[in-house]
């Protein structure tokens, strides 16, 4: 239902004009192990879903724009056919569902309404981060190197982005070594208001597959597949822009599944503490565009067609959330 709209992002521009918070509406808030946990039902009434049903352990929020999924004791969150994992699971008291203030307010609320996100959408510059190079080839096989894969696809996304007269800057350009933090240096020297989009292709057991979507893990919220440690706790320079990054997630996400359809697999939007991401004064993402590792993919990394419709889905995804973020009204949901 409505999946190609979630993939371009105008879904939540629609949803976001339509989810305005009634006055009346509580915020049924309960503490469970120490955190703050939002009621659906509530979640229901803000947001104006028409419907929550359960089934079993599965739960689902609807209305005729946007369709949620949840489980209970699950961390994974399917909206219009899009993978997000929450940092904590759903859960239940009595026979209510909650879910996570953190979960709501970092991840749900900007998609839903991006364009609550102030300023966020006052750029025009894209900033392309083609990571690795050099002496670092990044994941390797035996076709290729994620490093040069990353740069052809950062090169001919450039291109399409200036025909649509965005500034683009490329923190590298040919085959040279950056360090991390010289890659942070570069795209915090650009003083106007941009966003930044570090391109990677991942490796893994043989059997892994697919693209995901990282985003600057919020003060209390763990890297990706770790436990919380006390360093999570601090904020960093990205958690600045916690919403607009979560928005811009969705679009380049969204937008990737829609053009590569049949040829990927959803592996979910995340949240991670990468270096490239927690230094950069803009609203910034990391993707990985497939699986170095996986026989099939590798051979697609290498698809002209394939890079292409990487570097298309990242130029729709552009455009979609510019558009998205652009202020309509103010409201607010609890944080």
């Amino acid at each position: 239902m409505f999946r190609c709209l979630l993939a371009t992002l105008a879904l939540w521009l629609t949803a976001g004009r339509m989810l305005h918070a009634s006055p009346a509406a509580g915020w049924d808030i309960a503490k469970i192990e120490g955190r703050d946990y939002v009621s659906l039902d509530s979640i229901k009434r803000f947001y104006n879903f028409s419907n929550l049903t359960r089934s079993g352990n599965s739960l689902l929020l609807e209305n005729p724009k946007v369709e949620m999924k949840l489980k209970i004791g699950g961390c994974e969150c399917l909206m219009n056919g899009v993978k997000f994992v929450f940092t904590h699971k759903v859960t239940t008291i009595g026979d209510k569902a909650y879910l996570s203030r953190m979960d709501l307010s970092k991840l749900i609320d900007p998609v839903l309404r991006p364009n609550f996100i102030k300023a966020a959408g006052d750029f025009r510059t894209v900033i392309l981060d083609a990571g690795h190079g050099g002496k670092d080839p990044g994941a390797v096989n035996s076709i290729g190197t994620e490093a040069f894969y990353n740069l052809k696809v950062a090169g001919r996304t450039k291109s399409l982005l200036e025909a649509k007269g965005f500034k683009v800057v490329m923190t590298r350009n040919s085959d040279r070594y950056l360090t991390l933090q010289e890659r942070v240096n570069l795209a915090n020297a650009v003083r106007e208001n941009a966003i930044f989009i570090s391109i990677h292709f991942n490796a893994g057991g043989r059997d892994a597959r697919g693209i995901e979507t990282f985003t600057l893990s919020p003060p209390g919220v763990s890297h990706y597949g770790r436990g919380l440690i006390a360093a999570d706790a601090q904020a960093r320079t990205g958690n600045h822009h916690d919403s607009a990054n979560i928005a811009l997630a969705t679009s380049v996400h969204g937008s990737l599944l829609r053009r590569l359809q049949k040829h990927t697999f959803d592996r979910g939007i995340k949240r991670a503490r990468f270096s490239v991401l927690s230094g950069v004064r803009h609203p910034a993402i990391l993707m990985e565009g497939g699986f170095m590792t996986h026989q099939n993919e590798a051979r697609l990394i290498d698809n002209d067609a394939y890079q292409n419709a990487l570097a298309n889905g990242i130029v729709d995804a552009v455009i979609k959330y510019r558009y998205a973020v652009a202020p309509k009204n103010t409201s607010s949901a609890p944080r």
